[in-house]
Parts: structure tokens; C-alpha cells; sequence
């Protein structure tokens, strides 16, 4: 296939994987991360969904001013120096070393536990979801399912978390889980009532469990007993991705004060640029209406409604 030539001149190239047939915007958890996060700093940036990997061998990565940066990390660190944008400017020494280590947590040990549920246990129904088209795709999306199958057992092995059995692999992303409930609280994002750079991490991984593994462990703990987690996750998706509809969606999360603007949705955008400026103020300067709130401003998926509420819903199912 002949390359494009991209000019990257003051414009944010983010090449990753193609967006799935299910209507999430990824199915790799860094993906969904990275572009979450330029959705977060109010970045305008472009997709690229070429399917080359960067010269390290990683997915995502961009181009800015024909500077390539691949790994997420350092594709934060980038933008902050080059464009002056900080998600935790707010955060002190001591709450800046806590959103460090959950990052870690998540992206070195939850990470393997939901990559070996989706590409694993759960591979048939992952295969469903492969964005490939042409007369042999079906053949194709076999292949690179069982290519895929065979890398992430080899790597988690290496890793060391695949050398034990399955059942103490949940146990493990059991507790990685519990953990974030736990930190997560009724706070409305993981360190207090701004977001910073450790929810777009969490969301990109919370999120294959809420709509990319459909029966499994993953979703039955999120969307039951952790019920916090399943809040946190539409409150991002609805205040960072206003068009992305899922047709699962569970009145569960569903507010009273919801308008029927709020179900009104556009299709993922491919290769348009993409700008969220002016469609909300964090500090609450200057707030427009978008999908998450009322004609006051207020977020009618912020996590001031009543939990007791939601868990004796989730009794009664």
C-alpha cells in the first residue's frame, strides 16, 4: 500500500488501531487512553488509522511538527513540554505520587488480566468486534485473532502473571479492581472533583470491561458489585465522548433529569480533526449545555446522586 505523506506542521497526528465494529472507539485500552486524554486537555488532533506501528514497535503514537513519540507516557510528557498543557496542574506532591502508582498498577497488572479476558477466554466474541473489510476478512480477522491470542499469552508469561492458572488471574484483577472502587469512592474522578491524567489510564482500561467483553467476569464486576466503577466510566464517556452511543446502553445509569437532547448521538469520527473547545470549563467559568448536563450546567452523571439508590436498583435485577 503507498504511504501518505502526513504534514504534522502544528497539527496532532494520533495513528492508532481501527475503530471496532461495536462502537467503541477502541479496543486497545492505550488507544482509547491517548485519545481520551487529548479529548481531556481540549487538544484538536487527527486519527490516522494506518495500522503502522512507530519505530519502537508501540500503539498509539503521533506526529507533531514531524517529531514522532510513541508510549503514552511519553506522549503526555511531550505535549505538556510543547504545548503547555498540565491535567494536574491541581495535584499536590503526595496526590501526584498516588496517581503514579494506580497508573502502574493498572497499565503493568490489570492491563494483562483484561488483555488475556479479551484476546484469551473471550477471543470469539473479540473476533466479532476486529474492524477488517474485503472478500477474506472473515479469514483475515481469524488470523490476526489467533496471532494476537498466541503474543499476549507468550508476553504474559514473560511477565510473569501468565505462569499462573486462570482462576488466579481474576483473583488478581479481582483485587486490581476492588482497589479502584475503593480509591474511586463517591468521588466524581479518581483524585477529587477534577480530572487529571491518571482517569484517562483508567478509563481506557474500565472501559474494555464496560463494553468490549460482553458475559465475563470483567463486565459482571463492574456493572454489579462495583457499580461505582460503571458510573465513573459513563460520566467520562458522556462528558469526553458525546457521540459515542453504545447499543447496550443500561438505563441503569439513565438520570431522571436526562433531556432527549442527551440521546441524540453522531457516528465516531475517522479522520476529521477533532476540537472539544468551549464545550465545557473544568473551573466552571464558562459552561455551555453539552450531552452530561441540564440547562443549569449542573452534570447530571456527577457522583452526588445517591449510591444507595443504584445498589438496591441492582438488588432488585
Amino acid at each position: 500500500r503507498k504511504e501518505e505523506e502526513l504534514d504534522s506542521k502544528d497539527a496532532i497526528i494520533l495513528h492508532q488501531f481501527s475503530r471496532p465494529t461495536n462502537g467503541v472507539p477502541s479496543l486497545s485500552p492505550f488507544c482509547l487512553k491517548m485519545e481520551t486524554y487529548l479529548r481531556m486537555a481540549d487538544l484538536p488532533y487527527q486519527n490516522y488509522f494506518d495500522g503502522k506501528l512507530s519505530p519502537q514497535g508501540k500503539m498509539p503514537w503521533i506526529e507533531y511538527n514531524h517529531k514522532k513519540v510513541s508510549g503514552t507516557e511519553f506522549i503526555i510528557d511531550f505535549l505538556e513540554e510543547k504545548l503547555g498543557v498540565n491535567l494536574n496542574k491541581h495535584l499536590g506532591p503526595h496526590e501526584r505520587a498516588v496517581s503514579r502508582a494506580v497508573t502502574k498498577m493498572v497499565e503493568e497488572h490489570l492491563y494483562w488480566t483484561l488483555a488475556y479476558c479479551q484476546w484469551v477466554e473471550n477471543l470469539h466474541e473479540t473476533q466479532k468486534m476486529v474492524s477488517l473489510f474485503g472478500p477474506f476478512s472473515d479469514l483475515l480477522k481469524w488470523i490476526l485473532c489467533h496471532l494476537t491470542k498466541g503474543i499476549v499469552k507468550r508476553e504474559m508469561y514473560g511477565h510473569g502473571i501468565g505462569r499462573f492458572s486462570e482462576e488466579e488471574m481474576y483473583t488478581l484483577m479481582e483485587k486490581d479492581m476492588r482497589t479502584l472502587a475503593g480509591l474511586l469512592g463517591d468521588k466524581k474522578y479518581i483524585m477529587g472533583p477534577n480530572v487529571s491524567t491518571v482517569d484517562a489510564t483508567v478509563f481506557g482500561h474500565l472501559a474494555q470491561a464496560m463494553w468490549t467483553l460482553p458475559g465475563t467476569r470483567p463486565e459482571r464486576l463492574i456493572k454489579g458489585e462495583l457499580i461505582n466503577l460503571a458510573m465513573y466510566c459513563e460520566r467520562i464517556r458522556r462528558k469526553f465522548w458525546p457521540e459515542w452511543h453504545h447499543d447496550d446502553d443500561n438505563t441503569l445509569y439513565e438520570s431522571e433529569e436526562s433531556s432527549e437532547a442527551s440521546k441524540t448521538y453522531s457516528p465516531l469520527q475517522d479522520f476529521s480533526f477533532y476540537s472539544r473547545t468551549e464545550t465545557f470549563d473544568e473551573e466552571g467559568n464558562s459552561i455551555s449545555q453539552t450531552p452530561d448536563t441540564d440547562y443549569t450546567g449542573h452534570s447530571l452523571f456527577d457522583s452526588d446522586v445517591d449510591m444507595d439508590d443504584y445498589r438496591d436498583h441492582e438488588q432488585c435485577k
